[in-house]
């Protein structure tokens, strides 16, 4: 079992071409043990993306604190706090901070050599 304050695990800068003001930490990962899933929490900066892009599995997403839409093949939908958002296998998708403070959120995904 691993119980751990979040702050203390590992959080790297988005380097991705098309990515700006975009960290990420990898509050659960196989590092941990995980051997299906990895929960992740991002941080966008205001002004902030993350890669307009697809691939092959699904995203869960939680937003924890801030402002920010989802782009998905169907246009923009607005995130805040509480909102939930999922993003199926193959849609093309980013997040954008919309707001004025760091935009939060978690994103679970299946451990895919990625």
């Amino acid at each position: 079992m691993l119980v751990r304050n979040a702050r203390e695990a590992r959080q790297d800068n988005v380097e991705e071409e098309g990515a700006k003001g975009v960290r990420v930490r990898w509050l659960i990962s196989r590092d941990d043990g995980a051997p299906v899933f990895a929960m992740r929490e991002f941080e966008i900066e205001p002004d902030g993306y993350t890669p307009y892009h697809s691939h092959d599995w699904e995203h869960e997403v939680y937003v924890l604190s801030g402002e920010g839409v989802v782009v998905g093949e169907d246009g923009e939908k607005p995130l805040k706090p509480d909102t939930v958002a999922f993003v199926p296998a193959g849609e093309m998708h980013n997040f954008k901070n919309s707001g004025e403070e760091t935009f939060r959120f978690l994103c679970l995904v299946p451990h895919i050599d990625q």
